[in-house]
């Protein structure tokens, strides 16, 4: 499975497994991967559909949205999560990366980043609009580090309920934060004039970085 690396100017710094959108690992994941390096992480990008779709990137249209769609309905979840954490393991052992890595996903990223979190041991967790949440809330005990969670109140893949049921699984558990955006879903996709949602991407991209800089902080 490709995974993708960049490292911070600094030459080393923390570790972050940034998992893609259903997308694939196309302009948006790499900017983000950009930022996050700027910050002073080594961020490490896997291939999620490396098995039956390797090298796969969709436009942000409505014809790569359908498409991509197409690949996930392809994919296995138990097999993708087993492979991101693998690529946790990976990026572990990069001689650039400092100590444990964390984890952050976007969209299907967001859903393998909490699976990671709940099979692996990662020493952080952003998770951004993962529609699989919601089902996965009975392994929260299987989760030991902190946790971000970010939706959109008006997500149409991600009913509010789902957001509710995360608010009430996470209510009394130190080391977890829930973040609801005035926003639909894939908000921070700036590639996306179907999804992208300025003001929210940046609030939300603020707390991320203020939660990494608290559990995971770089330089």
């Amino acid at each position: 499975m490709p995974l993708h690396v960049w490292v911070p100017p600094g030459g080393s710094g923390p570790g972050l497994l940034l998992i893609q959108e259903i997308f694939g690992v196309g302009p948006y994941i790499r900017a983000v991967a950009d930022r996050l390096c700027a910050a002073g992480y080594v961020v490490g990008a896997p291939e999620v559909f490396w098995r039956f779709a390797p090298g796969w990137e969709a436009a942000h249209d409505q014809a790569g949205l359908e498409a991509s769609f197409e690949k996930v309905g392809q994919m296995n979840p138990t097999d993708a999560a087993a492979d991101c954490a693998a690529a946790l393991d990976t990026l572990a052992a990069l001689d650039d990366v400092t100590g444990t890595p964390g984890v952050i996903g976007f969209c299907l990223g967001g859903t393998l980043a909490w699976a990671v979190s709940v099979g692996a041991d990662p020493s952080a967790c952003v998770s951004y609009y993962g529609s699989g949440v919601p089902d996965m809330l009975d392994q929260i005990d299987q989760v030991t580090c902190p946790t971000l969670f970010h939706f959109g109140n008006d997500d149409p893949f991600i009913p509010n309920e789902g957001v509710e049921a995360v608010n009430a699984a996470i209510d009394g558990r130190s080391g977890f934060t829930l973040n609801v955006e005035n926003a639909g879903h894939a908000f921070d996709n700036h590639e996306s004039e179907q999804f992208w949602n300025e003001s929210a991407a940046q609030a939300a991209w603020a707390k991320t970085m203020a939660f990494l800089g608290e559990h995971l902080p770089a330089g």
